[in-house]
């Protein structure tokens, strides 16, 4: 008990350092007047909040370092907005890849409770991770397909696009690494996501 206390503290201490550090860059973006990394920092910070009200609305256990977990994540992309994807050649794939962890993870978690929950329906572990790696590939593509659309229509208005698009092989590599993140999961996911993926099917019985 002890440790896990701890373990909830250390969870809390990070989210809220990384909410702070994406109100820091939400700042930097305010003073340079620069729209995609105020409006990025923006939805990274009410990610943030996602897991807790996953917790409290829904009555799931995530484990602790789950909220931690994907705040340092949308930080990561936060702060690459200011100036690290141009600067840092690795730093775009590093975020695809722990972004799509984050989408992978939800698939599992939805995909397990609903298997365990209707006894009609039996995925194989093996096909259980293809799933979880084409859910994040296929996420993935929407995103790039969005990103293109809310660029053009931008331009259309004749406004600054909010998200920066590098072109078609940019966009082909960042799907790569969405498909490692959706790997990453299906590996390793199985031990950490099922207890919660279990709570969650109980809740599909009330």
């Amino acid at each position: 008990m002890q440790a896990l206390r701890w373990t909830s503290v250390d969870a809390r201490l990070v989210t809220r350092v990384a909410r702070g550090g994406l109100v820091a860059v939400l700042v930097v973006g305010a003073f340079t007047v620069n729209v995609s990394v105020l409006v990025n920092a923006v939805g990274a910070l009410a990610v943030t909040y996602l897991p807790s009200v996953i917790r409290r609305d829904l009555d799931v256990p995530l484990p602790p370092w789950t909220a931690a977990y994907v705040a340092v994540a949308v930080l990561l992309h936060g702060v690459g907005m200011i100036a690290l994807y141009d600067g840092v050649w690795w730093w775009d794939h590093l975020t695809h890849v722990l972004s799509a962890t984050v989408v992978a993870g939800v698939a599992y978690l939805v995909v397990t409770a609903f298997d365990e929950h209707d006894p009609r329906i039996e995925l194989p572990q093996p096909f259980l991770g293809a799933y979880v790696v084409a859910f994040a590939l296929a996420a993935g593509v929407l995103w790039e397909v969005g990103e293109e659309l809310l660029r053009q229509l931008a331009i259309f208005a004749g406004l600054d696009p909010v998200l920066v698009v590098y072109g078609i092989e940019d966009s082909v590599l960042d799907l790569v690494f969405d498909a490692a993140g959706g790997v990453v999961v299906a590996v390793f996911g199985h031990g950490p996501l099922r207890a919660p993926a279990l709570a969650l099917a109980d809740r599909l019985k009330d």
